[in-house]
């Protein structure tokens, strides 16, 4: 078995597979005809979203990277498109934190360290100025930095916020799910958050 088609059987992404197409397969079909445009499928189950957002992107070069923060959902694509991943995110709390748009990857960090944004530390001035890498880190193991100052998509440590609006603005994944993740994204990657 190869590292990525290891990767890509995990006992959760299994579960919620086999979950999904049990609960929703007889009705995709049909789903599709009635609200979906040519080509998008969609598979729902708790608030997490499958579709296949290929078409928002003109080619995937480096990969592609989809949030779809209703969904609360992230999709990634290679370049050569040989397989398609989707990971359960937390999202921001409420639509002033959300930033909507195209950005990419700029920079990838294991072990990144936190400091609380601006706008954070307004909203509450009890927070730490700093907290270094580890177990207490909000950014969890793993970060990609996007293009957008202060914005990152990142592991996290509390998994109760992953399927939740719970950010101040990022996107947060299991741990597990960002390690995989920063493991195929590059410096580059495009990201489009919706």
């Amino acid at each position: 078995m190869t590292k990525i088609s290891k990767l890509l059987i995990t006992r959760r992404r299994f579960a919620t597979a086999v979950a999904a197409f049990s609960v929703a397969a007889p009705s995709v079909l049909s789903a599709q005809e009635e609200t979906q445009p040519t080509g998008t499928v969609e598979i729902r189950t708790n608030n997490y979203s499958v579709r296949d957002w290929r078409g928002h992107f003109s080619n995937l070069r480096k990969g592609a990277i989809l949030v779809d923060t209703k969904g609360r959902t992230l999709h990634y694509w290679p370049e050569d498109e040989a397989y398609h991943l989707a990971f359960p995110v937390s999202v921001p709390l409420t639509p002033d934190l959300t930033r909507l748009g195209r950005t990419s990857v700029v920079r990838k960090r294991i072990g990144p360290d936190w400091r609380p944004t601006p706008s954070m530390l307004a909203r509450n001035s009890d927070l730490p100025a700093y907290i270094e890498p580890g177990p207490e880190n909000p950014l969890g193991t793993h970060a990609l930095y996007l293009s957008w100052q202060y914005y990152r998509i990142h592991g996290t440590n509390d998994t109760r916020k992953i399927g939740r609006q719970s950010s101040n603005g990022c996107i947060g994944l299991y741990n597990d799910d960002i390690e995989e993740l920063f493991g195929l994204a590059e410096v580059g990657t495009q990201v489009l958050l919706i």
